[in-house]
C-alpha cells in the first residue's frame, strides 16, 4: 500500500537539516538560558541568535519577537492582554477564524463583557470591507482579529488593506498568520499589523514552538507569569532546541521560497486539473481553486457523493494510506461539522463530503495520481 501525506496544513514533515540542528543543540547547549554560568550564557546566546535571525526575515527588531509554544498561545497572549491591559472593549472578527481565536474571544466576552462584531462572509468566504469600515467607526477601543490565510479553505486576506483601515480608525490589528509564515515573504515593518501569530510546525519545523510578533510600545503584558524570560512577556525556561530548529526551518523555507512555491503551486494546479477530469461535478470550497486568491498549499473540495456514502470517504482514504482532513485537523476527532464550511456552504452541500488536501515539497505528481484514482473509484462505486 502506498502512503501519501496530503495534510500539510495540519502539520508538516520536519526537514532533516532541522532535526540535525536540534540534535546538536540538545547535545551541546543544554544549559538553562537564565543561568549566569557559561552553560547558561551559551544557551542564551543561541536563543538570541535565533531571535535576531527570525526578526531579520520580517524586517523588524528582535525585541518584537516573543517565543511561545505555538500559534494558539500567541493568539491567546495577544487577545487576552489587549482586552485586559490595553482597554480593548470591542473585537471585530469572523466566524471562520481558527478556534484559537474564536474560543478565546468567546471567553473574553463572557469574562469582560466586551462587544464582539462578526463580519459577514460571502459564499466564497470573503469578508465585507464596507461592513468592516462601519464597525470600525463605532468609536470604541477596537481590535480587529482576522487570519491571513484561512486554514480550511485557503483564502488569502488583504492584510494591508485591513491594516490601513484599522490605522485610519485608531484600531489595533491582529492576524493569525500560522498558514502563511514560511510560505510568503512578509515585511512587517511596512505592513500595518500590530500583532501576528506563527507556528514552526507549519513550515517543516518542530511542534511546540512558535512566536508572537508584538509591535514595540503596544503595552502588552504576559499571559503566563513566573520568571522574567522573553523580557517578562512569557515566563518559563525557553525551549532552546526547538527555537534553534524553528530558526533553521524558517531560514530554509524563505531561502528556497521561490523555487519551492513554484513546485507546490504546480502540484496544486495538477491536482485541480486531474480531479476535474476525473469527477466533473466536483466543487472547490472558498477561493481554494483560484491560485491568485488562495494559498498555493491547499485545496478544499466538495465531492458529489450522497450523504450515506460520505461518512466512509475519509475512512476509505485512510485505509488506502492517504492522509487528508475533513475540515480542520484541530477538530477532526470531533463529530462536529466544520464551522468554516457551515458559514459558506448550502445545507445541501453540507451533506456532501468536503475534504482538505494540502501539499508540500515532499509530495509528487504520482501521489496526486494515486489519490485522484481513489476518489474517482469511490465516486463511481
Amino acid at each position: 500500500m502506498k502512503n501519501v501525506y496530503l495534510d500539510n496544513a495540519a502539520t508538516t514533515q520536519i526537514r532533516e537539516e532541522v532535526i540535525d540542528e536540534m540534535a546538536k543543540v540538545m547535545h551541546t547547549s543544554y544549559g538553562n538560558p537564565s543561568s549566569t554560568h557559561s552553560f547558561g550564557r551559551s544557551a542564551k546566546a543561541l536563543v538570541e541568535k535565533s531571535r535576531k535571525a527570525i526578526a531579520k526575515h520580517f524586517n523588524i527588531t528582535a525585541s518584537e519577537i516573543v517565543f511561545t509554544s505555538g500559534g494558539t498561545e500567541a493568539d491567546n497572549l495577544v487577545l487576552n492582554s489587549a482586552v485586559r491591559d490595553l482597554g480593548v472593549n470591542h473585537i471585530i472578527t469572523t466566524k471562520i477564524e481558527h478556534h484559537a481565536v474564536l474560543h478565546t474571544i468567546e471567553q473574553l466576552q463572557r469574562e469582560y463583557k466586551i462587544t464582539v462584531s462578526y463580519l459577514d462572509v460571502d459564499e466564497k468566504g470573503d469578508i465585507d470591507f464596507e461592513q468592516l469600515e462601519d464597525y470600525l467607526k463605532k468609536g470604541t477601543k477596537t481590535l480587529v482579529s482576522l487570519m491571513h490565510v484561512n486554514n480550511e479553505i485557503g483564502n488569502i486576506l488583504d492584510v494591508n488593506r485591513v491594516g490601513a483601515m484599522c490605522k485610519a480608525n485608531d484600531a489595533l490589528f491582529h492576524t493569525d498568520a500560522v498558514q502563511s509564515v514560511g510560505h510568503y515573504h512578509l515585511d512587517l515593518q511596512d505592513m500595518p499589523i500590530d500583532f501576528l501569530a506563527a507556528s514552526a510546525h507549519k513550515f517543516h519545523g518542530p511542534k511546540g514552538i512558535g512566536f508572537a510578533f508584538i509591535r514595540k510600545n503596544t503595552g502588552l503584558k504576559p499571559l503566563i507569569y513566573g520568571g522574567e524570560q522573553e523580557r517578562g512577556l512569557r515566563a518559563g525556561t525557553e525551549s532552546v532546541h526547538n527555537i534553534a530548529g524553528m530558526e533553521v526551518a524558517l531560514n530554509i523555507a524563505l531561502k528556497n521560497l521561490s523555487q519551492e512555491a513554484k513546485y507546490i503551486t504546480g502540484l496544486k494546479e495538477y491536482f485541480i486539473s486531474e480531479l476535474m477530469q476525473a469527477i466533473p461535478d466536483v466543487v472547490f470550497n472558498g477561493q481554494s481553486e483560484d491560485i491568485n486568491k488562495s494559498t498555493y498549499t491547499l485545496v478544499n473540495v466538495c465531492l458529489p457523493i450522497p450523504p450515506e456514502k460520505a461518512t466512509m470517504m475519509l475512512f476509505q482514504l485512510d485505509l488506502k494510506g492517504v492522509a487528508c482532513s475533513k475540515g480542520s485537523a484541530c477538530q477532526s476527532g470531533s463529530a462536529q461539522v466544520s464551522h468554516v464550511l457551515y458559514e459558506i456552504l448550502s445545507e445541501e452541500d453540507m451533506q456532501k463530503p468536503s475534504v482538505r488536501f494540502s501539499f508540500s515539497i515532499y509530495n509528487t505528481k504520482q501521489d496526486i495520481d494515486y489519490v485522484v484514482g481513489i476518489l474517482k473509484d469511490f465516486n463511481q462505486g
